[in-house]
């Protein structure tokens, strides 16, 4: 049985979870702030975690990045509402393994529940040495098929596979760049898949999950008694991936001490495992992603120059799925057919209606994003096609001031902004002042009541 804690300020919605996942065969555990729900970590091994993004104590990012050093093997599902999707996306970077929105659906979170708890005991399985710790996992244990990979039909993405067919075949390292949910990921799967190397191990390890005193051994694997807990010997990801290729994300976020060590092994094609005395040889296949702009990083000092110029020989660029409009409804279907597995229906199409609110929405999240919005919309729809009844409330009203209806002129800054652009600049600016309104008003060039009525319209909590 699943152990499973809620970590909730609302206690409607706690009591309500709880119930309803409990009925489902769950163990459930509910904490109303952030540190009540650390110290349950503490105390109980917890498979998933359900927490909502705003916490009286701490935000999202911050208790998920103390959750991933109490318990790195949880998974963790965010809760949020769709002013802060943006926001939520963002910790993907520091671990978290999916994101639902409010108004909650039972049907669609325990869709998501299930998901993610049988990824998460899929790691687990393929996880070498028995330390639970692990955040690798083994993709080429999984089962992908053709059909997970699809091309855009975008000039980017055109761009993006010629790239992939183009570099698969050497042994080059590769630098993914792109937003949070641009397939960063998916990128370096396609690299693996028409590589030499297909038929051996393809490592994916996000470093930004990776607390900084596990990082080493996750990475390099350690000895029987080496450090505290170390109750067997481990090999790291890079000797799991001998022959294959290692996927590196958020590569930024890698520690300083273990940029040198990554360095060594791209130098000499060598490990030493954490208190090992001798060298074990590797061949491994570097690909790197970020969404950090690593050459402001290597100027500030906090990547080494010349780590980035070993990993950097040769660039990937991924444009963000707003840029790239094209592929919004190729995704979409992809999405769709996606769902209707899951979910177990048969939605056949989106409504031409609904076609356009998806083609005319910002992305925030990206490809993300969108999946989530396709399968929640699935969930909701009784017919053949999606309509817009089932698209959130907050891409109905964002996309509909970003043209669908015509935009509305505003004052100040906000003049020659529109729609879902208008609706992140009041989101940023309250964010620079601390969520003050009137010091958010008055950076924005507008009044008070302005800014309250905009507010209302896009649906930001006040």
């Amino acid at each position: 049985m699943a152990h499973i804690l809620i970590i909730d300020d609302d206690k409607d919605i706690c009591l309500t979870l709880s119930k309803f996942l409990t009925k489902n065969g769950y163990q459930v555990e509910v904490a109303n702030n952030g540190e009540s729900g650390l110290q349950v970590l503490r105390n109980q091994t917890i498979d998933l975690i359900l927490c909502d993004y705003r916490l009286p104590d701490y935000s999202g990012l911050e208790v998920l990045q103390k959750i991933k050093i109490l318990s790195p093997a949880s998974a963790v599902i965010i809760i949020t509402g769709y002013s802060d999707v943006r926001t939520a996306v963002e910790t993907f970077r520091y671990g978290a393994s999916d994101y639902v929105t409010k108004p909650l659906f039972p049907d669609e979170l325990l869709v998501t529940v299930k998901e993610t708890l049988q990824k998460s005991e899929s790691k687990k399985t393929h996880q070498v040495g028995g330390n639970i710790q692990s955040k690798s996992k083994y993709s080429s244990q999984e089962k992908l098929t053709t059909s997970d990979f699809i091309v855009g039909k975008s000039i980017q993405s055109q761009t993006v596979q010629k790239y992939i067919e183009l570099i698969a075949p050497s042994d080059m390292s590769v630098i993914v760049h792109g937003e949070t949910g641009t397939g960063k990921e998916f990128v370096a799967q396609s690299i693996h898949r028409l590589s030499k190397r297909n038929e051996n191990p393809f490592v994916a390890i996000d470093c930004g999950a990776l607390p900084k005193e596990l990082a080493g051994s996750e990475l390099f694997g350690h000895i029987k008694g080496s450090f505290t807990g170390a109750v067997a010997d481990k090999p790291g990801s890079f000797e799991v991936a001998s022959g294959g290729t290692i996927f590196l994300d958020e590569i930024g976020n890698l520690s300083y001490e273990n940029q040198i060590k990554l360095l060594r092994v791209i130098q000499e094609r060598k490990i030493k495992r954490i208190g090992a005395t001798k060298d074990t040889s590797i061949d491994v296949r570097i690909v790197a992603a970020t969404n950090e702009d690593l050459t402001k990083a290597v100027k500030e000092g906090k990547f080494r120059e010349d780590l980035y110029h070993r990993l950097n020989e040769f660039k990937i660029q991924l444009s963000p799925l707003r840029e790239r409009r094209d592929d919004i409804m190729v995704f979409a279907e992809h999405f769709l057919t996606k769902a209707n597995t899951s979910l177990q229906k048969d939605v056949k199409s989106f409504s031409p209606e609904v076609a356009e609110y998806l083609k005319n929405y910002y992305w925030h999240g990206n490809l993300r994003e969108l999946a989530n919005v396709v399968k929640r919309s699935v969930l909701l729809t009784t017919g053949d096609e999606v309509l817009k009844e089932s698209l959130p409330v907050e891409i109905l009203q964002v996309t509909k001031e970003d043209g669908l209806a015509g935009a509305e002129e505003n004052k100040g800054i906000l003049k020659s902004i529109a729609g879902s652009a208008e609706r992140q600049a009041i989101i940023e600016a309250l964010e620079k002042v601390a969520y003050n309104k009137s010091k958010a008003a008055d950076l924005l060039n507008i009044d008070r009541k302005t800014l309250y009525n905009k507010l209302k319209l896009y649906n930001i909590p006040m």
